[in-house]
């Protein structure tokens, strides 16, 4: 019997009145403000480290609202950016969920103590079912295992959608490309251009946004003229990358050269990178959520 994700009903609800009554704070265009309204939850400051298990085993219990799973997997391979799947973990998420709440008519699962409701879940977990996406970064460090193909093909398949995010470089595309003709070796992978309707369903992203470590940021010269790039010429250019199905539904959305999460993840330590790059990340990591949602 064909499992379906209960949650995907309730955003598609929720979404189509997130237009009308929300300005477009996060619009990228000149003329357009990239104020943030003042936080009404807590915005997390990152503690960036590499961990070997989540904070928290298993999921919030259901009450409808919105969840955000991170694909937890075994690294196979170090890349010179990302700490595998748990790069940006967990302050991304968290701030994430906060805004998402704020600048959506929105309802996020919760902990019992309060916290947004962030989950890491394996592939093959039964209770990744529960997920309305994944969020997966350093995607170019890992190799699935068989059951691991097996278990995020029958996800994604039936009403799943994942997110790679924080790929740079050639290498790591390859990698990553490789794993993903595993999962779908009938489908290709498809680049999305900002003239697609994802880049405007609900804030106006003219074009895919940049968004660096901090690290490499300020490494670079920070506020006095750091890059973009993490890896000079090579990693120069950002890209959406999509998997869709015979329906022409999205399945699998990667960001290139980009790590949007960090615009998340840096929001509650460094105020000038997050006045630069926080406001595409949100409303680029939105504009995805209500399309892949409602479609």
């Amino acid at each position: 019997m064909t499992r379906q994700i209960p949650w995907l009903r309730v955003f598609v609800q929720g979404a189509v009145i997130v237009g009308p009554i929300l300005p477009a704070l996060l619009a990228t265009s000149a003329a357009a403000s990239a104020q943030l309204p003042v936080t009404r939850g807590q915005i997390w400051g990152s503690n960036e480290r590499r961990y070997s298990s989540p904070m928290r085993t298993g999921l919030p219990e259901s009450s409808g609202g919105f969840m955000f799973c991170r694909l937890w997997y075994n690294t196979s391979r170090s890349m010179p950016s990302g700490l595998g799947w748990s790069t940006d973990y967990p302050a991304a998420d968290n701030n994430f969920m906060t805004r998402f709440e704020e600048l959506t008519p929105t309802y996020i699962e919760r902990w019992k103590n309060g916290d947004p409701g962030i989950a890491a879940v394996r592939a093959t977990d039964p209770d990744i079912f529960r997920c309305p996406f994944l969020f997966m970064t350093d995607p170019g460090s890992v190799t699935f295992s068989e059951a691991e193909i097996a278990a995020l093909r029958d996800y994604l398949l039936k009403g799943g959608f994942l997110w790679a995010d924080d790929l740079w470089g050639n290498r790591a595309w390859r990698y990553f490309e490789t794993e993903m003709s595993r999962i779908f070796p009938e489908y290709s992978i498809e680049e999305i251009t900002p003239e697609h309707k994802l880049f405007s369903v609900l804030y106006v992203v003219e074009e895919v946004p940049q968004i660096p470590s901090y690290q490499s940021w300020s490494r670079s010269g920070g506020r006095n003229g750091g890059q973009t790039s993490e890896f000079g010429a090579e990693t120069a250019v950002p890209h959406l990358r999509g998997i869709f199905d015979d329906n022409g539904r999205l399945l699998v959305l990667v960001s290139f050269n980009t790590d949007i999460a960090d615009g998340w993840e840096r929001e509650g330590d460094i105020p000038f990178f997050f006045y630069t790059f926080s406001p595409p990340a949100y409303g680029l990591g939105i504009n995805i959520l209500i399309w892949v949602m409602s479609h």
